[in-house]
C-alpha cells in the first residue's frame, strides 16, 4: 500500500495544474517564473545602461555596483539570514512583510 500524499497548499510545491493565470496570484508555472526573472534582468540592464548613457563616467559605475552590492545584501538578510538564522518560524512573503516584522519585533 502506498503512502497518501501530504496535502499542502503551498503552490511551489504542488502548483496547480489548471489554475486561471492571474496578475496578482502566484504564478502556475515554472516557465512563468522563468520569464519573470528574464524580465527582471531585461529591466535591471536597461536601467543600467540608461544611467551609464546620461552619465558615463567610473564614479556613476561605482555608485551603481555598490547600490546593487548593498540591495543584493539586504534582500539576502530579509529573506534568508532572519528566516534561517533570527526567527526560523518566521515566513516573509515580499518586502513589505519583512520591514513591518524588523519595526515590531520584540527586542
Amino acid at each position: 500500500m502506498e503512502p497518501a500524499e501530504e496535502s499542502t497548499t503551498d503552490n511551489r510545491k504542488n502548483p496547480p495544474t489548471s489554475a486561471p493565470f492571474s496578475l496578482w496570484g502566484d504564478l502556475p508555472e515554472a516557465r512563468w517564473m522563468y520569464v519573470k526573472a528574464i524580465l527582471f534582468l531585461v529591466a535591471g540592464i536597461a536601467s543600467v545602461g540608461g544611467l551609464l548613457l546620461e552619465s558615463p563616467n567610473l564614479r556613476t559605475v561605482f555608485l551603481l555596483g555598490i547600490a546593487l552590492w548593498s540591495f543584493c545584501r539586504l534582500y539576502y538578510f530579509l529573506f534568508y539570514v532572519i528566516e534561517k538564522y533570527i526567527d526560523p518560524g518566521y515566513r516573509f512573503d515580499g518586502l513589505l512583510p519583512a520591514i513591518r516584522y524588523l519595526l515590531h519585533r520584540k527586542k
